[in-house]
């Protein structure tokens, strides 16, 4: 019996080293590995960091309805189970935003082109669907059984130039994305929308460089200007060749904001309703700023007739010879374009100096 019980102990003790043996070496063989980098947690960790610019879907944001033209926009959240795969841009510029985001496939449709394309995403945006040359209407965008339709805001209504309401849209499970930039907008709205893309479509890294690049800009513009002096300016309406139809622009905070670049300043800040032409001789802002559209009048025609107006001779921008056009979609199209127009305004002002 004694025998048998030494033979267990000698047998325990033998197990016992065995163990201290292995722990040992599982130790050294750690040790190693967090020497040499190769250290298994530290690989899952950079795995997940990596995974982080990836889209978790069922996705929620944060966005609008409105009740068409003029409507008030009120919070409503859009859900995406995945990614969208057929998608319709109410307007050209937020067309063009897109194919900026890599995602020129998606498009089946696009609607309201108003502007020139911007040349380098031209091969790309002939190769989308359009549906309207002009705003265009629910049944058209229906009918391209798209699963979102974005764009601008005021465009979701149920008449002839409106794509449908969102309540509507979404009522028939098609998603909708309002463009916050001409709701209140700023570049920083361009940034937010840019964002919120990014996460819709899975495109993170394409979003983050294109943002880049466009603050890249705007703060490239600000410091251009930087030691120059704020100059005033109103915006001319193009109504008609022969009329003079001045906006105050209230609203107008996107392209405010992207003007303040230039240190340009609203003559009628502050200003509600119309404003006469008597009010824009009294202002005498140092420049005029104009937009040119598909079939607006004749442009060139109307800033001659300006510059011959008896009744405009005493204003600065008038005698300086300050009238400066932009592209319709570059100015009104609440896209990144804003930025092509502000840079174009820039480089002829810098020709046309004021004296």
């Amino acid at each position: 019996m004694k025998f048998t019980s030494r033979k267990i102990l000698i047998t325990c003790l033998s197990l016992m080293l065995l163990l201290l043996a292995a722990c040992s070496n599982a130790t050294t063989s750690n040790t190693d590995q967090t020497a040499s980098g190769e250290n298994t947690t530290s690989t899952e960790s950079t795995t997940t960091a990596a995974d982080t610019n990836k889209t978790s879907y069922p996705l929620t944001v944060e966005n609008f309805s409105i009740s068409g033209e003029g409507g008030e926009w009120k919070p409503k959240s859009q859900t995406f189970e995945k990614a969208p795969e057929r998608v319709v841009a109410n307007t050209q510029s937020v067309a063009e935003m897109l194919i900026k985001l890599g995602l020129t496939d998606k498009m089946v449709g696009v609607a309201a082109l108003y502007g020139s394309v911007t040349p380098d995403v031209a091969d790309d945006f002939a190769k989308i669907p359009v549906l309207s040359e002009n705003y265009v209407g629910k049944e058209l965008v229906v009918g391209a059984s798209p699963d979102i339709v974005l764009g601008r805001g005021d465009l979701f209504a149920d008449a002839d130039w409106g794509v449908g309401t969102v309540d509507g849209l979404n009522d028939m499970n098609i998603r909708t994305f309002l463009q916050t930039t001409n709701h209140k907008g700023t570049l920083d709205s361009l940034y937010n929308d840019i964002a919120q893309l990014g996460q819709i479509f899975d495109v993170q890294e394409n979003a983050k460089t294109f943002t880049e690049s466009l603050k890249a800009r705007a703060e490239a513009i600000k410091a251009s200007v930087a030691d120059q002096p704020e100059h005033t300016f109103a915006y001319i309406v193009p109504a008609s060749e022969d009329s003079i139809t001045v906006s105050s622009m209230q609203n107008d905070t996107y392209q405010l904001d992207a003007l303040s670049l230039l240190k340009l300043k609203n003559t009628f800040d502050g200003v509600q309703g119309e404003v006469s032409v008597e009010q824009l001789i009294t202002s005498n802002p140092d420049y005029l700023l104009l937009s040119a559209y598909t079939g607006s009048p004749d442009i060139d025609k109307l800033i001659q007739n300006l510059y011959a107006n008896p009744a405009l001779q005493s204003m600065n921008a008038i005698k300086n010879k300050q009238i400066y056009v932009t592209d319709f979609g570059q100015f009104w199209g609440y896209g990144h374009q804003i930025l092509d127009g502000i840079e174009k305004m820039q480089q002829q002002m810098n020709e046309n100096p004021i004296q």
